[in-house]
């Protein structure tokens, strides 16, 4: 059935906070801002972009799966390519119900000329993406996906193939990085005049105009990649500077221009997973007293512009956030996801001390 109203919104929201009501890994995003990520008047994703939401329901009225169709004109400009996305994607265990939603996705796919079903992308790849397939048992960080065992299953059945793998990597627990490595570190800022600073909230807005100018150039040839707008940048902005650590987001620089940046959080997904109804209120109180005892940081981007790469730059990057993190009492971290296929950052990661924690799938199919 079609999502054409606020209350068919409304349910296509609520599904998942029954479906995964005794897992206890999955965790429950704020309904709001789930209905912030839908709604075309408040994410500018949309202004580039078009989606359909559907439910699936037994005979009796009983909701058993969801799925959204998006057709992505920025993905499709950068790519020039007719792929199209599914995303959004819940089911009950029953190849059935599955099977019918992706042929519903893919007959709105197929009517917008795309010849390629991807996913999941919910909405996009700058979104939460990719099916959980390996996990190391622990919930997902901060702007991750999740989902049961037996979604791997559903896929393979119905005739998807990989696309690629997106890995998360998992480490830390030392009061700093390697000596070794640091050193290292050292060295490479001192030969290429790399000085390194934090972000200044007090001139916020300033620094976040410098991340629009470093973050396209910086992951333009990755596999997948889309650019954000302007208006994207700024949204995303604005939804997490209420947790921005200052510390946490490092600024690589040389002869006064920046040319690397580092973002970590806090993995806020710890403080969110004792809200398991997804509401504001009470929950947020909730919310607010656990994050107090975050002991986990995500971290979500760390780039260096393409005509710098392979010069060590990326190892300061890291040396700093790691020893931020630990200064804000998050010793352990998750970092990625990263390509299957980067070698120059799985190298790393794993010269770190890092080791993959989960895998991620994305799917094609044809149409």
């Amino acid at each position: 059935m079609p999502v054409s109203d606020g209350r068919g919104l409304d349910r296509f929201i609520a599904f998942p906070y029954d479906h995964y009501r005794d897992d206890p890994l999955w965790v429950p995003q704020l309904r709001r801002d789930v209905q912030t990520l839908l709604s075309p008047s408040k994410n500018p994703f949309f202004q580039h972009a078009e989606a359909q939401y559907w439910t699936a329901r037994t005979p009796d009225g009983q909701m058993v799966g969801r799925i959204g169709a998006i057709k992505n004109d920025m993905h499709n400009k950068e790519h020039e390519d007719r792929v199209g996305f599914y995303g959004f994607f819940e089911s009950i265990n029953d190849q059935t119900v599955a099977n019918a939603l992706w042929d519903t996705a893919a007959t709105w796919l197929k009517q917008r000329g795309f010849d390629t079903m991807r996913g999941p992308m919910s909405p996009s790849i700058n979104d939460e993406c990719g099916l959980l397939i390996k996990n190391n048992g622990m919930p997902p960080s901060l702007m991750m996906p999740y989902n049961p065992p037996y979604y791997e299953a559903l896929h393979e059945r119905y005739g998807f193939t990989k696309a690629k793998d997106l890995l998360a990597f998992e480490g830390g627990g030392s009061a700093k990085p390697p000596e070794r490595f640091q050193r290292l570190a050292q060295r490479v800022a001192q030969r290429a005049g790399i000085t390194l600073r934090p972000l200044n909230k007090k001139r916020f807005a300033e620094e976040v105009e410098l991340v629009k100018a470093l973050y396209n150039k910086a992951w333009e040839k990755n596999w997948g990649f889309v650019p954000l707008t302007e208006a994207e940048i700024d949204h995303l902005a604005k939804q997490l500077k209420p947790i921005v650590i200052p510390d946490l987001v490092v600024f690589a620089e040389r002869a006064g221009e920046v040319v690397g940046f580092g973002v970590a959080l806090p993995d806020f997904n710890l403080a969110l997973l004792h809200n398991r109804s997804g509401r504001f209120f009470p929950g947020i109180l909730k919310v607010l007293w656990y994050s107090r005892k975050i002991h986990r940081a995500r971290v979500l981007l760390l780039g260096v512009v393409p005509e710098l790469r392979g010069k060590g730059i990326d190892g300061t990057l890291y040396n700093w956030v790691w020893q931020a993190c630990v200064k804000h009492g998050m010793p352990n971290g998750e970092g990625g996801w990263i390509l299957e296929d980067n070698v120059p950052m799985t190298k790393a990661a794993l010269q770190l001390g890092f080791e993959v924690s989960k895998t991620y799938r994305v799917y094609d199919k044809p149409l």
